[in-house]
């Protein structure tokens, strides 16, 4: 009789397990769409305001269009759609302006610290990496700040330093 509780424990476990990990794995799909979808919509909100603005969004117009876009947006949808985010949306759009080299790994947080690299070069460097190396927000950061695409660049054994940036984790 203990056998047979201890099998139907098991397969029990067992089956909690497996439905366990189609709850994740369902999860996971939908944060990685409302993620996709969020990017996108922020990258074409970027767009609409560049075209509104032009090349300056801070001249008359740019400043009084973004003011008012932030106030009817926050009214609605809430504080990341303040001035500062506008500006931000449109940056991106200024700094990827082709939607298609988005990376869809990549979340509206990536791209926020990504935008502040002014380097093209750089810029493409890191976002490569950041996809293909599924780096947290936090890890870019840190790669950004210690300057690892430049020690890649002066270093002989690119190997070590590629495997150390996995390592040191803080």
């Amino acid at each position: 009789m203990d056998n047979e509780i201890m099998r139907t424990e098991n397969s029990s476990e067992e089956i909690y397990t497996s439905i366990r990990s189609f709850v994740i794995t369902a999860q996971n799909r939908v944060y990685t769409a409302i993620n996709s979808a969020m990017v996108i919509a922020y990258w074409e909100i970027g767009e609409q305001i560049y075209k509104a603005c032009g090349e300056n969004d801070r001249a008359e117009y740019g400043k009084n269009l973004i003011k008012y876009l932030s106030d009817r947006l926050m009214s609605e949808f809430g504080k990341g759609f303040d001035e500062s985010s506008l500006r931000k949306m449109r940056k991106f759009y200024t700094t990827y302006p082709i939607r298609d080299t988005l990376c869809p790994e990549l979340s509206w947080s990536h791209y926020r610290v990504l935008i502040r690299i002014d380097d093209k070069t750089v810029r493409d460097f890191y976002t490569e990496e950041c996809a293909k190396s599924a780096w947290s927000v936090r890890q870019l950061e840190r790669q950004i700040n210690t300057m690892y695409y430049q020690r890649m660049l002066a270093s002989k054994d690119k190997a070590s330093v590629a495997v150390e940036i996995q390592t040191s984790e803080p």
